[in-house]
Parts: structure tokens; C-alpha cells; sequence
């Protein structure tokens, strides 16, 4: 296939542009590189995006699949415009964020979806959901239908930047010292190996999926993560358990950011990582054992450093000072 990739330097659409290099295929990569470059074997277009229709003039040609992975409708709409009567297949690359309704485990494709952003809002963190549910709508729009929807769920796996999932094979591998987790080990989690999302927006684009598929791993407890991370990383001390009310007082946050505690989420989100995936499983999504992709994400983290800065968890100093209060005062 001849396939443009719109983006190719970052997690999730690098690991793309290199599966699809390896499978073959002829591969151009659009995108800024300011940070990185996509990897060997690409065609490479230095384009900024948001700069309009101009981003897209060296790739007006026909393409037998395009991939997008952009969070802003602004530049998707004007991808959009330039090149879908020039595609076979469409991938939008959505979120499970889309969805209006989390406390639902289980719920499966046809859950109602957050409003999408309106025209002239400014796309932020704050909003994700929602500028996902505008590009889905423009994207089904501009292809008539002819698109795959892929409603990723959380992604994980080697090179991972949001430190939501690698931070506890991290932190058990880091040092001996107590632990601090969220008292929920019955809670589902739900993660997919940013390997197997890879290859499945490959196959999907290969067989002419189209129609929206959440792309979601499959639902192993906090407590069975908890377990094999502490026996991969060799961690032998006993967790320092919290219940949710004592840390949400001491300011520790849900999720991701600074100062959070990651697969640990609100009240009222009890669906957010426990989605159905049968309908892309049917499709042809296939999943490695989520055992593996833990010990690579472990080998990953001592490779980059088990102490630099990270984009959620608890830093070293906090957690420590969290375990000290707990210890003294009970949770």
C-alpha cells in the first residue's frame, strides 16, 4: 500500500510508520519533526500543520490509506478537505474519551458520544473528548462513510510519554521501599499495547474497515497489575494501601498529571477502562498477553531511567512523605 501518515514521529503513529515500513509498504510521513524524526525508511514532509491547506501541497497525489492521529479539528478538517477524494481508506485515530457516559462497564460502540467542539473553539486538554467527536463527525462527512473510526483506549507499551501505565512496573522496580496504591485492586483496568493498536490500524486499513471500533485491551484487575509488577520487578515489600477519601484529601490526583496516581479514577468512571472491544476483536484485532507487554514496558523503563522526571505518579519526595502520614495516622 502506499500510505500517508499524518504525523510519524511520536509513539503511537511512529510505531505505525515503522510496522508498515517492515510489512513493505511505501510509507510518507507529514509532520514538523521538531522534536523527532519518523524512522528509516520513510519519505519524510516537513510540513506545520497549522498552516492551513499549504501543509498538504507536496502530498496531493492518491493514496490507498491515510492515517490521522490529530486532536485538533482545525487541521484535520483541512486534511480533510486536501486529500480524502485523493484516499482508498481513511484512519482517524479517536479516543473512548468520545464517549459522554463512563460509569457503564461494558458498554460497546453505539454509547452516546459527547458533543462535538463547536466550529471556532480552541482545542485543549480540557476538551479532548469533544475535538475528537468533531473530527469523527468531518471525517465521516468528507469520506462518505469510508472510514475507520478507531476509538483507541488507554495505550501502552514500550515508549510510552504519559507515564500512565509504565509508572508501577517503574516504581516496584525503582527500590525496596513501600509502595503507595489506591485501595482498589477489584477495580478493571484496560490498557492496549501500542504495538498491537499499530498493527491492527494497519490490517483494518489493508481489509477497508470502516465504521467506529474501540480498539481497547482486555480487563485485568489493578490488583493482578499490582502482583506482576511487583514480581517482575522483584519488588518483596508489602504495598502501603490508601483509600481513595484519605488520598483525594491528601491532594493526590486521579489518573495522570503531576502528583497522580495512574489507573486510578474517579468516582463515576467505572466503565472507563472496563469498554467491550468483541467488535474489533471480531474484526480482527488481535491482543498479546498483557503479561508481556508489562515486561517490555519494565525493560523500556530501566532503558530510559527508573528515575527521571515524569509526566504522572508521585514523585520520590511526595510519596514518601504520603507513606510517612499514613504509617502514623491510618487511613
Amino acid at each position: 500500500m502506499r500510505i500517508l501518515i499524518l504525523g510519524g514521529t511520536a509513539f503511537l503513529s511512529r510505531e505505525i510508520a515503522r510496522q508498515a515500513i517492515s510489512a513493505g509498504h511505501g510509507v510518507t510521513c507529514l509532520a514538523r519533526g521538531a522534536t523527532a524524526e519518523p524512522p528509516p525508511g520513510a519519505a519524510w514532509v516537513k510540513a506545520d500543520r497549522s498552516s492551513g491547506a499549504a501543509a498538504y501541497a507536496q502530498v496531493k497525489r492518491e493514496w490507498d490509506a491515510v492515517i490521522e492521529v490529530a486532536r485538533d479539528p482545525e487541521p484535520a478538517r483541512d486534511a480533510l478537505e486536501a486529500l480524502a477524494a485523493r484516499s482508498g481508506h481513511w484512519t482517524f485515530v479517536s479516543s473512548c474519551s468520545a464517549y459522554a457516559d463512563h460509569s457503564v462497564p461494558g458498554a460497546a460502540e453505539d454509547a452516546a458520544l459527547l458533543p462535538a467542539l463547536a466550529g471556532g473553539t480552541p482545542s485543549a486538554p480540557e476538551n479532548y473528548g469533544e475535538s475528537k467527536v468533531a473530527i469523527e463527525a468531518a471525517t465521516l462527512e468528507a469520506t462518505a462513510g469510508n472510514a475507520h473510526l478507531c476509538r483507541a483506549g488507554l495505550i501502552s507499551g514500550p515508549g510510552d510519554p504519559s507515564d500512565r501505565y509504565g509508572y508501577w512496573p517503574a516504581r516496584f522496580a525503582r527500590n525496596q521501599g513501600p509502595v503507595l496504591v489506591p485501595d482498589i485492586a477489584a477495580h478493571p483496568t484496560q490498557a492496549i499495547d501500542v504495538r498491537d493498536l499499530a498493527a491492527w490500524i494497519l490490517a483494518a486499513a489493508g481489509q477497508g474497515t470502516t465504521g467506529a471500533l474501540n480498539a481497547c485491551g482486555e480487563q485485568v484487575s489493578f490488583g493482578d497489575v499490582l502482583a506482576a509488577c511487583r514480581e517482575t520487578a522483584g519488588h518483596r515489600g508489602a504495598p502501603a494501601t490508601a483509600a481513595g477519601e484519605w488520598l483525594v484529601a491528601q491532594g493526590v490526583n486521579y489518573w495522570s498529571g503531576p502528583e497522580s496516581l495512574p489507573l486510578w479514577l474517579p468516582p463515576g468512571h467505572e466503565g472507563f477502562m472496563a469498554r467491550s472491544n468483541k467488535a474489533a476483536r471480531a474484526a480482527g484485532m488481535a491482543l498479546r498477553p498483557w503479561q508481556e507487554t508489562l515486561a517490555d514496558t519494565l525493560d523500556d523503563e530501566r532503558a530510559r531511567g527508573l528515575d527521571r522526571p515524569r509526566k504522572a505518579g508521585l514523585p520520590p519526595p511526595v510519596e514518601q512523605r504520603l507513606v510517612n502520614t499514613l504509617h502514623r495516622g491510618g487511613a
